[in-house]
């Protein structure tokens, strides 16, 4: 039966067992905000928790935080509550650095546990950033290390006694679609090959469980679906059996066994403590940490229920309003299959995505031509998916987004 009414949408969000968390986030008056896939919004929460950080913890008590705030700990305690949504114990979890740094980290564990095996390989339209650090890895060996892409149907039969890693992103950033982390996984160990799995769209998105998949090492990072803040602290996930056998190429004074000791030898703290670095941001910390405490308090069964339901539901709204105008759906249209957005193609994808934009619809556009809105669980409702689909129409209906302004490319898409 066809959803095609204001009164059906009203139904399914006053129906909506989660509704109450909307009001626990800063949402704009006016604005419907389908980029959470890009950067959460705001919890109503970390400002006070900011604001306490700063004038208390920093400006009262000083570096004395560091102890009487337990600053120090904060990687730790963090990562424990991350691991709860990525079903990893609360020792191989640690929040520190960015995604792309993480990567560079989980790379080369791969490689010391691979021994002489020297093949890097991902699939051909990973996010980019992952790419980019397994190329620096294979300039940064002299040629002794290979980067290999293939298409990403053929990732697993590309597996063979070369391969040293397999990096995989969970939920494909532009398309939504979801792998199966146990089944590949099993099909790489079963070749002698660790895998890493980028979480960036997956943590706080859709289940996740890591040590049922027997996965070996994973990242992600905290402004998206777990509402840190730009720019957040990533997190690494190490599976115990393998911590003790990395010697962190990284080897930064905090991942050091005794780092207020100062020695001028590094020896690797235990445990995933030897996957931090430098000196960890606090008040990025503190922010993610506010935005994970919320959402922890969720369910992720009820999480994933309507996510699936809101996605399906713009895919259904698109075909019967916006079906006459030229948008391909460019992700799974089952929801088993996709994580928690919806991805379309359209030659004027740029320029339309700026035109609803402009009228209070925020998504953003990935090149070359696709549209991409993402369902944040927490605090979007279903009626925001109903006046998406209406601005969509209102704007090619109107040819609106055929403006010269509105195709001019922005420093970020």
């Amino acid at each position: 039966m066809s959803l095609c009414t204001r009164e059906d949408i009203a139904k399914l969000d006053a129906d909506d067992p989660l509704k109450g968390f909307r009001n626990q986030f800063e949402l704009p008056p006016g604005l419907v905000y389908l980029d959470g896939n890009s950067l959460g919004c705001l919890p109503k929460s970390t400002p006070d928790r900011l604001a306490t950080v700063i004038r208390e913890e920093w400006g009262r008590d000083l570096i004395r935080s560091w102890n009487t705030a337990d600053w120090i700990n904060a990687p730790r305690r963090v990562g424990a509550k991350i691991a709860r949504l990525i079903g990893a114990a609360a020792d191989e979890v640690v929040t520190v650095d960015s995604t792309s740094i993480n990567v560079f980290k989980a790379l080369n564990a791969c490689l010391q546990l691979s021994g002489d095996r020297k093949v890097l390989l991902s699939e051909r339209g990973n996010f980019p950033t992952d790419v980019y650090m397994m190329q620096g890895l294979s300039m940064l060996s002299g040629g002794r290390i290979e980067t290999r892409l293939v298409d990403g149907e053929d990732v697993v039969a590309a597996l063979d006694e070369d391969t040293a890693a397999l990096l995989l992103t969970h939920v494909h950033y532009k398309t939504g679609r979801m792998r199966d982390m146990a089944a590949i996984t099993k099909h790489a160990h079963d070749k002698g090959v660790p895998v890493i799995w980028d979480l960036s769209h997956s943590a706080g998105a859709v289940p996740v469980n890591l040590n049922g998949a027997n996965a070996d090492f994973a990242v992600g990072c905290g402004y998206k679906y777990l509402n840190g803040g730009p720019g957040a602290p990533a997190f690494l996930f190490a599976a115990t059996r393998h911590q003790e056998k990395v010697f962190p190429i990284l080897s930064g004074w905090l991942g050091h066994a005794a780092p207020f000791e100062f020695d001028d030898a590094y020896r690797p703290a235990a445990g995933i403590d030897r996957f931090q670095c430098g000196t960890p941001g606090i008040l990025g910390t503190a922010a993610l940490e506010a935005g994970l405490d919320v959402m922890l308090q969720a369910e992720m069964p009820a999480l994933r229920r309507k996510s699936s339901a809101l996605g399906d539901l713009f895919l259904r709204l698109m075909d019967e309003r916006c079906g006459e105008f030229g948008f391909t759906p460019a992700c799974p249209e089952d929801a088993e299959e996709r994580g928690s957005q919806v991805s379309f193609s359209h030659e004027h994808g740029y320029a339309i995505m700026q035109a609803i934009i402009a009228r209070g619809v925020i998504g953003d556009f990935r090149a070359p031509d696709i549209l991409r809105f993402g369902f944040a669980p927490l605090y979007n409702s279903y009626d925001d998916v109903w006046q998406a689909v209406e601005t969509i129409r209102a704007v090619m209906v109107e040819r609106a987004w055929d403006d010269p302004a509105f195709a001019r490319r922005a420093a970020v898409t």
